[in-house]
Formats: structure tokens, C-alpha cells, sequence
């Protein structure tokens, strides 16, 4: 069956009665070589456990299936399960689970379907929940790389150098546990229904130890996000609205001590430097908690 084949497709939804969701992001590829470049990309073998989140008809499912131990697809939409029961019947080693990924436990979805294997992420994602989704399974450390298309726009804002103006908190954020690529953007004439923007592929592959190295994690990560919250202002008032309870002159005081320009923008820093600035506010912060 192809299940790339727009004919194929609506008759294969309109024998199960299936309607499409607004609501749940659903477009369908009807390009078989996309499924396939994606799967390929991903690397999967059969040393590999794949995790598929919102496998759709099973275009890509199939594709990985030929190629991995095997699959576990996610599947939010309950209409969709007899459709992929059928369109995926031939393939043993494939599992559809009904779930929604937010709620879902991955680390032990991974230990429990995937054990023996190596976990990856392999998926078309839905556009309205690719970051919240792509944050779970970051901080999920079972995953070693994530193969997945998302809405290009968000793409290129993932695999943002430090000092460009795409560049942002969720960038360095994905960039502290991954290794970051963007691989080949996807056209809307590739869907069914179309969507109204263009899709692209990114490949993230997990460091084996995160980028930098900080004192405390969460707190660098609450600097990060302080340094983004205002982006057409400077570093220091972005940090200082950010992060009141420093205040403004001891903030001032870290950014020249870690060697930044008193006017420079949060997006020009790199990684190193926010774990420099990061620690260096710790311990100003623990003094003056501690006074």
C-alpha cells in the first residue's frame, strides 16, 4: 500500500470514517521520497528503538520499520488507530500506542519498549506543540538523537549560531544537550490538506556531556531566559527586569567581569558565556541571600 498515494489515502480514511483535526496539526505527506529521506536521515538501524510522535497514516512508520528494531508510534488521535492498524499490518516489529506525548513518562516508555536497544526520536511533528515537545525529550536522556520536521521557521531558529538574530533561548537551551543540523526544507505542496508554511528536517545528535559545564543548571537556564525576556533592549536591563533580585549594578558588574560589552544583546552570547555570567551572578546571589 502507499500510503503517500493522495487516492490511497482518502480512501483508506473515508472507509474508517476519519475526519481531520485543525486542532491536532494534521497534514499527511503524499511524497513518498519525503518519509524516506527522513527515515534515512535518522539513522536508524536495527540497534535502534525509534520513538514516532503522531505517526499519521504511517508513511514514515513504514520507512522506519524497514530499518529499525523497532517502533513504538504515539498516537493522540483515537480515530487514527483502526486506520493504522490496517496500513501498517504488515510490519511486526511496529507498535501504536494510544498517548499524548505531554503526558507521557518517555524515559519509561524508552526503558520499556526499547530495552536492549538505543533510543531515538524519528517524527513529522505537529507545528503547535514542536517546542514543548522537543523541551520533553531533550530532557529525557535515554534519546541519543532526534530526526524530526517541524515548521521551518522554528528549524533555522534551533540550529541558530550564537550572534544571529535568529538565535534565541530555546536555541541554546536544544544546543546545551544537542548537537544541532538542519538538513532539507520540505514544500507545503508535499502535504495533504497543505499547510501554509514550509517544513524542514533537523537532525539533533545528544552530547555525550552537555556544552558547558555550570554550577547550578537551572539557574543558568533562568539567566538565559532573563537575557532573551526583553530583545530589543541591552543584556544588563533585559537581566535586571529578568532578575530583580540581583539588581541592576550587580549585573552590570558581572557582564564586565566575564569580559562582555556593557551594551552587548543576549543574543550575542555564546554558551560559554552564559555559563560564565550564570556562575558569576550565583555567587553573588548566594552572598546576598546569605547576608
Amino acid at each position: 500500500m502507499n500510503l503517500c498515494d493522495y487516492a490511497v489515502i482518502r480512501e483508506v480514511l473515508a472507509r474508517h470514517g476519519f475526519h481531520f483535526s485543525k486542532s491536532m496539526g494534521q497534514n499527511f505527506l503524499i511524497d513518498p521520497s519525503i518519509p524516506r529521506a527522513i527515515a534515512e536521515a535518522s539513522g536508524a538501524d536495527e540497534t535502534c528503538g525509534v520513538l514516532e510522535i503522531g505517526p499519521g497514516v504511517g508513511p514514515l512508520t513504514a520507512e522506519l520499520a524497514q530499518r529499525a528494531g523497532t517502533v513504538t508510534a504515539l498516537e493522540l488521535d483515537h480515530t487514527l488507530l483502526p486506520v493504522l492498524a490496517e496500513t501498517l499490518a504488515d510490519y511486526s516489529n511496529v507498535e501504536v500506542v494510544p498517548g499524548d506525548v505531554m503526558k507521557c513518562d518517555l524515559g519509561a516508555l524508552a526503558e520499556e519498549k526499547f530495552a536492549g536497544l538505543t533510543p531515538i526520536v524519528c517524527s513529522n511533528l505537529p507545528y503547535n506543540i514542536t517546542t514543548p515537545v522537543l523541551t520533553k525529550i531533550v530532557e529525557t536522556p535515554q534519546f541519543q538523537s532526534i530526526t524530526v520536521m517541524i515548521q521551518r521557521e522554528v528549524a533555522r531558529r534551533i540550529c541558530a549560531a550564537p550572534g544571529d538574530s535568529e538565535c534565541g533561548y530555546f536555541s541554546l537551551v536544544m544546543q546545551y544537550y544537542m548537537e544541532t543540523e538542519l538538513l532539507f526544507d520540505v514544500p507545503r505542496e508535499c502535504f495533504f490538506p497543505s499547510p501554509k508554511v514550509t517544513s524542514s528536517v533537523i537532525r539533533c545528535v545528544r552530547r555525550k556531556e552537555p556544552a558547558v559545564c555550570v554550577e547550578d543548571k537551572a539557574f543558568f537556564f533562568q539567566v538565559m531566559r532573563g537575557a532573551f525576556l526583553l530583545r530589543r533592549k541591552t543584556l544588563v536591563n533585559s537581566l535586571a527586569s529578568a532578575l530583580p533580585e540581583i539588581g541592576k549594578p550587580a549585573i552590570q558588574e558581572a557582564i564586565a567581569a566575564c569580559g562582555l560589552s556593557a551594551d552587548i544583546r543576549g543574543e550575542r552570547l555564546s554558551l560559554q558565556s552564559f555559563a560564565s555570567l550564570s556562575d558569576y551572578l550565583r555567587i553573588h546571589k548566594s552572598k546576598r541571600f546569605s547576608s
